[in-house]
């Protein structure tokens, strides 16, 4: 996405604080929500660092992988205001081969964290794999083991998902493809387009034909992701901008008049130490950066594309105060969703 100087001067003034903030994450092992499907008595070791020996922190393991997302990104785009060399050494010690191998196998098996987990595991290595430099490559190949179990699991499922799921919580079909797509596409520029026609494939079957979504009924007490703009974002990276500008004018017609105005208003956060209360944050996060995926992608002059920004504005305004300084229901992965706005 092209800069916009607020923002950009955003990311200056917090790059550094983010990323100290993902070094304290990704180490901190408690308090952990430890999911797992028990195979017999005795099958879960003592402690989750135990069964995850570089995604244990973070309180879950997709947020680990957010926060080791948000240091590659910083890395990559932000490393003249971010501790570029401790992020590196953090890094480096995570990105082991013998260990991501084991969180390969996890990622693929009867535990495993689910198809929200699995886009985000393909987002971290897209983004190792923009970063250059001898160290980045031994990243990138120890990540492979990672990123070749989540898309095989894509390609897997995809086919045989008759309907996506349209919600605002880890589920949401929309956005795990989105956070895919960098991935499908490095491969396919390889050659190897199996996961990105699925992925379009899917995407065409779920979304192409949707005509006056009800996002009026947005948002639901405990979403951090819009159904509504989800959906858009994704369609905003696969169609050219004046398919997208007509497909955007069937499923939500009145953005340019400001309607649903539920959609143009940050959602009310009322308790951050309710877990799920607390997810509303992370609402206003990614609205803004939804937001300001489809005001970019719009075709020059088009009447949505400054009503699209000012709603970007206003969520960002609402959610990032909260990034750092907030309960740890929300300092453990909110910050990935502001990088993914600022960046």
């Amino acid at each position: 996405m092209t800069p916009i100087p607020e923002w950009t001067a955003v990311l200056e003034q917090n790059a550094a604080a983010y990323a100290r903030l993902a070094m304290i994450n990704i180490e901190r092992e408690f308090p952990n929500g430890v999911h797992h499907t028990m195979s017999g008595p005795g099958d879960f070791p003592a402690r989750p660092r135990d069964r995850n020996p570089v995604f244990y922190g973070s309180y879950d393991w997709h947020s680990c992988v957010e926060m080791h997302w948000l240091l590659a990104r910083l890395l990559r785009t932000a490393a003249g205001w971010a501790p570029a060399d401790e992020i590196s050494a953090a890094l480096d010690r995570q990105f082991a081969a013998d260990a991501l191998a084991i969180e390969a196998a996890y990622l693929a098996g009867p535990s495993g964290p689910g198809r929200y987990a699995w886009g985000w595991a393909l987002a971290l290595a897209a983004e190792v794999a923009a970063l250059e430099g001898p160290v980045a490559r031994r990243w990138e190949a120890a990540l492979r083991p990672l990123a070749r179990a989540a898309a095989d699991l894509f390609i897997g499922w995809l086919p045989k998902a008759t309907y996506p799921v349209r919600y605002g919580l880890h589920p949401n079909t929309a956005f795990a493809l989105s956070r895919s797509l960098p991935h499908a596409r490095a491969l396919a520029a390889t050659g190897d387009r199996v996961l990105a026609d699925a992925i379009e494939d899917a995407a065409s079957r779920w979304y192409a034909a949707d005509v006056d979504y009800p996002a009026g009924w947005e948002p639901s007490g405990a979403d951090f992701l819009s159904p509504a703009l989800t959906e858009a974002e994704l369609m905003a990276l696969l169609l050219p901008a004046e398919r997208f500008a007509a497909w955007l004018s069937a499923f939500l017609p009145g953005i340019a008049e400001g309607e649903p105005a539920s959609l143009f208003e940050p959602a009310s956060v009322s308790d951050s130490g309710d877990g799920q209360i607390a997810h509303l944050h992370g609402l206003n996060a990614s609205r803004a950066w939804c937001w300001r995926r489809i005001a970019e992608s719009l075709p020059s002059g088009d009447n949505r594309t400054r009503p699209a920004l000012a709603a970007a504005r206003r969520h960002a305004g609402a959610a990032l105060p909260h990034v750092i300084g907030d309960h740890y229901n929300v300092e453990h992965w909110l910050a990935a969703y502001a990088v993914l706005l600022l960046t």
